[in-house]
């Protein structure tokens, strides 16, 4: 590709896991599925790539992609084991819709216990010849999936959670981490410890620290009600180089919300939608990049992205809307792309 953009491309984070990893998994296969997802990124033109969170993988769980057993489970002071009047004392507290039981019990302190991120990012980070991302789900997000015995208060837990994480992400060498924290969107009202939790995470990263949130996305549908504008405070107190933000389904109006996030932070808009199965064309990303551009400025834009991770599409469907993202990104900078 001729030319070095200045608007990158880049992934949310997950991908359709392969049919044939589900069906016949083994370590081996999931370096393979590792080395294909990787690939096609690379051969769509993704200039920041992900390993399609395989590295979290569970075969028993392969819908969720680990998103929150992955990182608790392992973890010191937290029981995976619940009884009955667990469950139940969780639901009568639960605001999580999509969760009828807690990911987990925490019965004392919390530590990494035989948690081994920077051993997950290095095994995917070999395969890649372009710019690498790892992903970690962030101390809300987790706090709010677990009952709580110990600390009995969830901005601690969430401190807590935080810490845990910093001991290992300190360690993962990655090009960017990024930090999902999908439920702080539809609970605004909790962004100050939230921002101070994710920031002890974020101060550990030792390449580029990011944050991505969205309203969720479960077959197609939003699982959160919000407006970005609650969380512009939220924003402007992280330490992060950049956001990560799902734009594309949201009102097209909103989006001038974040000409009020300061200037030390990179803006990632999303401008392909993960909530339909209809492929983007090139010129369509192109003009809702010129759109957002034109909205926020100049310079301002960092990364284009999908708005949230392509694990709920069909695998030609996440291939086909990266091929158009990038193409989109380029016809909009004038670049020549390869042949596909």
């Amino acid at each position: 590709m001729a030319g070095q953009p200045r608007i990158k491309t880049t992934v949310v984070g997950s991908y359709p896991v392969p049919d044939w990893l589900i069906a016949l998994p083994s370590e081996q296969a999931l370096i393979d599925a590792t080395r294909v997802v990787l690939n096609t990124q690379e051969q769509a033109g993704i200039d920041l790539v992900c390993d399609g969170e395989l590295s979290r993988f569970d075969v028993n769980h392969p819908e969720t992609n680990g998103m929150i057993d992955y990182f608790v489970h392992p973890m010191s002071g937290i029981r995976a084991r619940l009884s009955f009047d667990e469950f139940n004392a969780y639901r009568a507290n639960n605001k999580i819709m999509l969760r009828t039981r807690p990911a987990a019990v925490v019965d004392g302190p919390v530590g990494s216990g035989t948690l081994d991120l920077p051993q997950a990012a290095a095994q995917s980070k070999q395969f890649a010849t372009r710019p690498f991302k790892f992903t970690v789900t962030g101390p809300h997000m987790l706090a709010k999936t677990l009952l709580d015995h110990h600390y009995k208060n969830v901005p601690d837990l969430a401190m807590a959670l935080a810490d845990a994480l910093a001991d290992q992400i300190k360690h993962v060498d990655a090009d960017v981490v990024q930090i999902d924290e999908a439920n702080l969107p539809g609970n605004p009202d909790e962004w100050e410890w939230a921002a101070a939790a994710l920031n002890r995470v974020a101060t550990s990263v030792k390449g580029l620290a990011a944050v991505h949130l969205c309203f969720g996305n479960y077959g197609g549908q939003s699982t959160q009600k919000g407006a970005w504008d609650k969380l512009v405070n939220y924003l402007n107190a992280l330490q992060v180089d950049h956001i990560v933000m799902e734009t594309r389904h949201r009102p097209r109006e909103e989006l001038s919300v974040f000409k009020d996030v300061r200037d030390g932070i990179g803006l990632g808009i999303g401008v392909i939608d993960v909530k339909s199965t209809v492929i983007e064309s090139a010129d369509e990303v192109a003009r809702t990049l010129e759109h957002a551009q034109k909205v926020l400025g100049s310079g301002r834009i960092k990364y284009i992205h999908p708005d949230c991770g392509f694990w709920m599409l069909k695998r030609y469907i996440a291939d086909g809307k990266m091929r158009a993202l990038v193409q989109g990104r380029n016809r909009y900078e004038g670049i020549s792309s390869p042949p596909q």
